[in-house]
């Protein structure tokens, strides 16, 4: 496989991104919200970019969703001034909530008095705050039935200055365990019947209450969004093979790959070794059809990007710096010491969190939250 003529100054693992491949990702769900007239509050924890985060803009989405307070401030100081912290406060970074508070309106979960609390004690600009609702995920959030305890946070946040009621949020992260589109309908389904009838419950005390979902399995795969005000998938603007063996996209959709290059070959195994290992592409991976684990799959580059190659070519396993790739034949012949082997990650969120940037197909590097002079430091 001849290196690359485009990237052939790639020296080291490098994550490439396709813009239009994600630009057409972004368009797609964008178009899907619309239609529906639900707000999409893309999960910018993903690509965790200020120049991806820029493609979102051009759809007209002006609202966002975080993982943390420093990536909230992050993308803060890049104009972004809508944004939820879609992770249980960290009531020890106070500071950075008044912060934050202070330049943009922010979201918050509040899923504990003792939250509401430090709240109430240190708040000093108006924040909005969401109750975590665990709709069948089992991760954290409040259970449907403990009305009582969500009863006495509404009242608590009522009672607080600068605490504005939002409403509930969720994330179905069991539609990661795969099924039909109509098991994806029937989620979507239960999560609105659970956060709708906690919304009408205290609706005489709290009409306005709002109901927040998302997960890009079930919003890639099902046909509407109605039922919810607004949605926060993430993944979708990469995808990966996980979300391909989960049918929310096809293989074409994939808008990142792992440049890595070819260090040994073994041919009485038909494996070649890569340099790229669990520190590049984390080690989170599916079963393979062929037995054992996958940690991603080869691509073939076909002048102006990448295609997937055949399935029979699979990263079979990592170290910290070796991947080991079982080729087919036909693929291991095309492949020397010193080409670049293009891999499908497994797990996009995660690698591009490990990698720290990424480079376009026309030679430009991205920035990446990790790498940021704004994210926090010991002191």
């Amino acid at each position: 496989m001849n290196l690359i003529h485009s990237l052939e100054d790639i020296q080291v693992p490098t994550l490439l991104v396709d813009e239009q491949k994600c630009r057409r990702n972004i368009q797609r769900m964008a178009e899907k919200a619309r239609k529906d007239q639900v707000i999409l509050r893309p999960h910018f924890k993903t690509h965790q970019s200020i120049a991806i985060g820029h493609w979102f803009r051009d759809f007209g989405i002006d609202r966002i969703t975080v993982s943390s307070l420093a990536m909230a401030a992050y993308f803060a100081d890049a104009g972004w001034k809508d944004i939820t912290v879609a992770f249980p406060l960290n009531i020890r970074e106070m500071d950075l909530v008044n912060e934050l508070a202070s330049k943009a309106k922010l979201q918050i979960l509040c899923q504990h008095p003792e939250v509401v609390h430090a709240l109430i004690r240190e708040l000093k600009y108006p924040v909005e705050g969401w109750i975590k609702i665990d709709v069948g995920t089992g991760r954290t959030g409040l259970l449907p039935e403990q009305v009582d305890e969500i009863a006495g946070l509404l009242n608590l946040m009522e009672q607080a200055r600068h605490i504005r009621v939002g409403g509930f949020m969720a994330h179905a992260g069991h539609t990661y365990a795969g099924g039909s589109d109509c098991q994806m309908e029937k989620v979507h389904e239960e999560t609105i019947r659970i956060l709708g009838g906690l919304a009408r419950h205290f609706s005489d005390r709290y009409p306005d209450l709002q109901i927040s979902a998302g997960d890009t399995p079930c919003y890639s795969r099902i046909d509407h969004m109605k039922g919810v005000d607004e949605i926060r998938p993430g993944n979708f603007v990469f995808y990966d093979l996980m979300q391909a063996m989960l049918g929310s996209c096809m293989t074409e959709d994939i808008a990142v790959a792992m440049a890595c290059p070819v260090v040994a070959l073994h041919r009485e195994r038909m494996d070649a070794i890569l340099y790229g290992g669990g520190i590049h592409f984390s080690k989170d991976f599916t079963s393979h059809k062929g037995g054992g684990r996958n940690y991603g799959q080869l691509a073939r580059w076909n002048g102006e990007g990448w295609e997937a190659s055949s399935d029979l070519s699979w990263l079979k396993s990592l170290s910290q710096e070796h991947g080991v790739l079982h080729c087919a034949p036909t693929d291991f012949e095309k492949l020397g010491i010193g080409d670049l082997a293009l891999i499908l990650p497994v797990h996009s969120c995660m690698t591009a969190n490990l990698m720290g940037c990424y480079r376009t197909l026309d030679g430009r590097i991205m920035d990446h939250f990790t790498r940021s002079k704004t994210r926090m430091k010991l002191t």
